[in-house]
């Protein structure tokens, strides 16, 4: 009778959105995606030397999520994980991966993204800042995976350098006035510069902007250290924060322009980070990016998953309110489809959240859990079930999993594997199932668990099958 019910009215929230968007103009969406923001760098978490009022302002006046996830800790197979609409143990890209030429690991040609999604539902799309999922040379091509223009950089590596000699535009290198020691042209702003530029062009036609911003990503680069020129800081948390205010600053200036042009009604903003902090040069200590929560970029804990997510829209979300529904970055193409009418191609491991966005929580679907895995150093896992959350370190030692009650310890201080063996072997099944052999990740690897391990270290016998997969060579 549940489900009966849940139909029926998940039946009515589908055809209440047909109505509503048939009513007026297919809303405008820009995601903007920081990259190596912890959660709690922005005021609107906590944040107290870092000012960041322009994504205040969006918080304030919109949607904020604390359970909100990333789609790995680590760059490039979060990325994917966003794009592509699959979950880590479904995802092409897994880590970060070196060695291919200006690009990492391409997206295959014929992938289903956000970019091909809203481009079948006539929407003009751009990607400006980092890609890092293949390049102009390869199936990664940016103008092949749905986007009609790209500006940045396609080699995440590069993206380490806020003063490049180049960024590409479409196929063509455009070169910048950096060479020879200069730092005239700063990426960031002409990152802004592009976002500007495009949603002028495109201000009379629904557009999507996919802008990923690369502060604050190491190296340490700005500018000018604005308002905290002054402050008796060592020199790299001057930077560190001028970078993050700047950002916030260029963001505050999409929005002035949006409501200048009168889209603010039909423009759906949405704002997150990558993964967690990069913890760096003496950030972690002096501004603790990740909050109460533990730790930073490349960890299966809250601060390296957790993000800062804010939806934005006036007239659609309610102002001011936060909201703990579960969720990933892999839910952004079945809410993006909800949005626009337009199927997915393929399957997607998402949910959408339209109906939390829209404040219609009685629609919403849930996860009955969230799965990570990621192969950098050592392979780790985690899942998100319900108040558990289970973390494997390293995946070939011993298959031990750690458990947190996330509703009374948030900072995953107290391991209470031992005392919810149930609760594991759960969370064991669950990354179990979740995983799916991939050529490029699984070559190094014995098991992706071990069960007669895994019981013996958890105090409680497994009656998992336990499974070998055999190492697999990398495609060439």
């Amino acid at each position: 009778m549940k489900n009966i019910l849940f139909y029926i009215y998940h039946c009515y929230f589908t055809i209440f959105i047909a109505v509503l968007f048939a009513q007026q103009n297919s809303p405008n969406v820009i995601y903007i995606l920081a990259d190596d923001l912890g959660y709690a760098d922005v005021g609107y978490n906590g944040q107290k030397l870092i000012e960041t009022p322009e994504l205040d302002f969006l918080a304030k006046n919109g949607m904020q999520f604390t359970n909100h996830y990333c789609g790995n800790a680590v760059c490039a197979p979060s990325r994917a994980s966003l794009l592509m609409g699959k979950h880590p143990g479904h995802s092409y890209i897994r880590a970060n991966s070196p060695g291919y030429p200006n690009g990492q690991t391409p997206i295959p040609a014929g992938s289903e993204t956000l970019g091909t999604l809203m481009q079948r539902a006539g929407y003009k799309t751009a990607c400006i800042g980092k890609w890092g999922l293949g390049g102009f040379h390869n199936s990664g091509n940016p103008n092949k995976q749905g986007f009609d223009y790209f500006f940045g950089y396609t080699d995440q590596r590069k993206a380490h350098n806020y003063y490049p000699q180049y960024l590409w535009e479409n196929g063509t290198k455009k070169y910048l006035d950096n060479n020879n020691g200069k730092q005239n042209e700063y990426s960031h702003d002409l990152f802004t510069e592009k976002a500007i530029s495009f949603i002028k062009k495109n201000e009379n036609n629904p557009f999507f902007l996919y802008l990923a911003y690369t502060i604050p990503h190491l190296r340490l680069q700005v500018p000018d250290l604005a308002q905290y020129e002054n402050k008796k800081w060592p020199l790299n948390m001057k930077i560190q924060a001028a970078m993050i205010s700047r950002m916030s600053r260029d963001i505050g200036v999409i929005v002035d322009l949006i409501k200048k042009l009168g889209l603010e009604k039909n423009t759906l903003i949405m704002f997150n980070s990558d993964n967690g902090a990069h913890g760096k040069a003496g950030t972690l200590d002096f501004f603790k990016p990740s909050g109460n929560l533990k730790g930073i970029k490349r960890t299966m804990y809250e601060g390296g998953l957790r993000s800062p997510m804010v939806a934005y829209w006036p007239g659609k979300i309610n102002a001011g309110t936060k909201n703990d529904h579960l969720s990933a970055f892999w839910d952004m193409l079945p809410t993006f489809s909800e949005l626009t009418g337009e199927p997915i191609v393929g399957n997607s491991d998402g949910i959408s959240m339209l109906p939390t966005l829209l404040g219609k929580n009685l629609f919403q679907k849930k996860h009955e859990y969230l799965y990570w895995e990621l192969y950098e150093g050592r392979p780790n896992s985690a899942v998100r079930y319900g108040k558990w959350k289970g973390v494997v370190r390293d995946r070939r030692e011993g298959n031990e999993i750690q458990l947190f009650n996330l509703e009374i310890d948030e900072s995953e201080i107290n391991n209470v594997a031992k005392q919810n063996p149930e609760i594991v072997l759960e969370i064991q099944s669950i990354m179990e199932k979740s995983h799916e052999k991939n050529p490029f990740w699984d070559k190094d690897f014995k098991p992706l668990f071990n069960a007669e391990a895994a019981s013996k270290v958890n105090g409680v016998k497994a009656d998992i099958e336990n499974k070998y997969y055999k190492p697999q060579k990398l495609n060439k």
